[in-house]
């Protein structure tokens, strides 16, 4: 659309400057044809009153030619004359008035230059007056001057009609070039080149393999050609990373998002893959009536989001954004990614009562606390529980309706939101193969033990074909919790555990990132915080030497209040980097609705401010917080412009920031920060493994990371890049979805439903 109005712009500019000349040609030629014409009539009347007016002059009778002049204006009331004689005495007759007087004067002196006439145009009470005077002589002696003069208004008339006829012919060629431009537009290029575009993102897609009608002709020939070259070409790269694909699946190669499309055609067939979570991978939010679609914030859909990419089927969750509706079909559902849709979103819709108890009350206050170790008490309310039950049972049956008419469906749900989804599923559909991947450590059992519903969420959990945790230590803890207090077969080489005559392997499998990275492009809600980001970046890279960074979703589990005490220890001790180092944090609110989480943003805040106002100079501050969702654009900016990065966490599952930065590190550069109670420092070994609560340990951290020479700091990043690509989220997928598909489903007999 954009080409199109350039070019009628330009159409127009063209038209319009070309219709300007060629009238102000025209009005040129029209008032000096109107002009000649009037000069010769003035001139004969001139000549024909000479004579008469000599004769007059000569003989002195003033009243004789009065009565002349006066005789001829009554005949030609559209002339006025006046008569002057060799002393400038004045004779007139009707038509004048005393603003004329000026204007005669003026005339009778250029007149006495010479002996012809002279003429020119004036303006009288604001008309246009035509000027007429000739010189009078008798022989060789000047005896008058005769002046005459006459209303040309109508030049003006004239002259206003031929720029009136050439605007409306302006218009109608301006409506006519706009017309005629759209349709040649549309029918011979952008129509040509969107369909182009159309099928080529098919074939890139993988969903339009059929040949196309190229267009021909001389604009859009060459594109055609080098189109269609274009095109066999990618077909043949395609059928042959197929093909290697297909060879090296069961290899050990580095895993690809070909390859663990591949790997899931194989294990699934036609099936389709189901994924269920709370978070939903893409929000529509609705701010000062502009409508954005944004990732939101969390380690699960930066972990997922790529593995459906790669695999495709639908991703079920809880439509939480205030414009989500609006932006759904009928049954909640739409293609994602918008830029480039690879699977189906199928929002599940929930109250304010419904997800004040579901999430923030039991997911978040009850079992989130329960299963990390941060000394912040549980909270366990029976209507909680009732809210958890219900909001699980509502997901069950949107998962029972999407996979109604599959033979064996497979379902991989995500993390402790859904604890009791597994039972809800396989006790309607026996034949589903369900595994469950519970994203946060599990704790021991005694610690778990003080859930009411201990049991309830354990039976739960053990109707799943297949337990996942991010680690071993997690795996024996589970275990551990169920032989406490269910009765059950535990087989703790396999580890599996048999009840009911269910059994379930349970399995670590440490979650990562896509290596390389995915980002998603940047929305318009995103823009302006996006770009003070950014700008903020540029302005610290030019003032100071080294950048320290911190992404994080603002938990109490993620240390965040410890890492600023550790870099204000650390500005105490190694006073030569003030003004050399600053941390910039950026904070994406969370589940700002219960209190503890509330008030961890005013701690936070409150945290930065107060280290601030100790530390900072009139040209250094050392702590920048951000406190806003940022997308991934964003985010690899800063990871790319630091020189390390805090992890702290005071216990996490695994913590993707990590392997984030280490991914976004195409320069081989930088130092990862990493806490000791993290899952993932059991795979990054080349980290600076810290205690997030030894304050001094921290700080000596961050001096090591800023005075590491250049070889140790490329050494240790090109190590975590090699762990990392060779253990990315496509292997955790592939490993994941081939183990439950590998899983043998006991289907039950007729007679034994019965």
């Amino acid at each position: 659309m954009k080409i199109t109005f350039r070019l009628i712009l330009s159409l127009l500019g063209c038209a319009i400057l070309i219709t300007a000349i060629f009238t102000y040609i025209q009005v040129k030629h029209e008032e000096q044809h109107l002009t000649g014409e009037l000069n010769r009539r003035m001139s004969g009347i001139a000549a024909g009153m000479e004579a008469a007016v000599a004769d007059y002059l000569e003989a002195g009778s003033r009243e004789r030619l009065r009565t002349y002049v006066e005789q001829y204006t009554t005949r030609d009331p559209s002339i006025s004359i006046a008569v002057y004689d060799h002393q400038e005495a004045f004779t007139d007759g009707d038509g004048w008035n005393d603003s004329s007087r000026q204007i005669q004067s003026k005339y009778i002196l250029k007149s006495r230059a010479g002996r012809s006439d002279v003429s020119g145009y004036e303006y009288l009470a604001g008309a246009r007056y035509f000027i007429f005077a000739l010189p009078i002589y008798r022989g060789e002696e000047f005896i008058g001057r005769l002046l005459l003069g006459t209303d040309a208004s109508y030049i003006d008339d004239r002259i206003s009609e031929i720029w009136r006829n050439s605007l409306v012919q302006l218009l109608m060629l301006s409506l006519l070039i706009i017309l005629t431009t759209v349709i040649v537009m549309r029918g011979s290029i952008t129509g040509p080149i969107a369909q182009i575009a159309s099928w080529l993102q098919g074939i890139r897609l993988g969903k339009d393999r059929q040949p196309m009608n190229m267009p021909r002709g001389d604009i859009l020939g060459p594109l055609a050609r080098e189109v269609t070259l274009l095109t066999k070409n990618l077909a043949l790269a395609r059928a042959s990373a197929e093909a290697e694909a297909r060879l090296r699946v069961e290899s050990e190669s580095t895993w690809t998002s070909q390859r663990l499309r591949e790997t899931i055609r194989q294990e699934l067939g036609s099936r389709n893959l189901y994924i269920i979570s709370n978070r939903e991978p893409y929000m529509h939010q609705r701010k000062g009536g502009e409508t954005s679609c944004i990732v939101p914030a969390g380690g699960l859909v930066t972990a997922l989001d790529p593995v459906m990419r790669a695999s495709g089927g639908v991703w079920i969750a809880h439509g939480s954004g205030n414009a989500d509706v609006e932006n759904s079909d009928r049954d909640g559902k739409l293609r994602v990614p918008p830029e480039e849709p690879c699977y189906t979103l199928k929002r599940v819709w929930l109250t304010k009562a419904e997800e004040e108890g579901y999430y923030y009350g039991f997911s978040n206050e009850g079992i989130w606390p329960l299963c990390h170790i941060t000394h912040t008490r549980p909270i366990f309310r029976p209507d909680d529980w009732s809210d958890y039950q219900s909001v699980n049972q509502k997901f069950a049956d949107a998962v029972l309706d999407e996979i109604r008419g599959e033979d064996e469906p497979t379902v991989l749900i995500q993390d402790y939101h859904f604890a009791l989804l597994p039972y809800l599923i396989k006790s309607k559909r026996p034949d589903a193969r369900v595994a469950i991947f519970w994203h946060i450590p599990w704790p021991n059992p005694e610690s778990f033990g003080i859930c009411p519903w201990k049991r309830e969420i354990l039976i739960g959990l053990l109707s799943a074909d297949l337990v996942g945790f991010q680690i071993q230590y997690h795996c024996n803890n589970f275990l551990e919790t169920v032989d406490r207090f269910l009765e059950s077969k535990i087989d703790w080489e396999e580890f599996s555990i048999t009840r009911n005559d269910h059994r379930t392997s349970v399995k670590p499998f440490p979650i990562s990132v896509a290596f390389p990275a995915l980002h998603e492009p940047e929305g318009k809600g995103e823009a302006a915080k996006a770009s003070l980001v950014r700008k903020t970046v540029q302005e610290l890279g030019k003032s100071i030497e080294f950048l320290g960074v911190g992404i994080d979703r603002i938990d109490y589990t993620k240390g965040i209040a410890e890492r600023y005490k550790a870099i204000e220890r650390f500005f105490y001790k190694y006073p030569e980097f003030k003004e050399r180092v600053t941390f910039v944090e950026l904070g994406a609110p969370s589940r700002t609705h219960i209190k503890r989480y509330h008030d961890l943003l005013a701690e936070i805040e409150a945290a930065a401010s107060d280290i601030n106002w100790r530390l900072q100079t009139a040209k250094w501050t050392p702590i920048v917080y951000f406190e806003a969702h940022h997308n991934h654009v964003t985010i690899n900016l800063l990871y790319k412009a630091s020189r390390f990065c805090m992890v702290t966490s005071l216990h996490d599952g695994m913590n993707l920031v990590a392997k984030e930065f280490v991914a976004s590190r195409d320069d081989e550069d930088g130092v990862l920060i990493l806490s000791q109670f993290t899952g993932a420092v059991r795979e990054l070994q080349d980290a600076l493994v810290v205690n997030p609560y030894d304050i001094e340990e921290m700080a000596d951290a961050i001096y090591r990371a800023v005075t590491m020479p250049d070889t140790e700091r490329s050494d240790r990043m090109r190590r975590m890049r090699a762990q990392l690509k060779e253990h990315n989220i496509y292997r955790w997928a592939g490993n994941l979805i081939s183990t439950l598909c590998r899983i043998r489903v006991k289907i039950p007999s007729p007679q034994e439903v019965a």
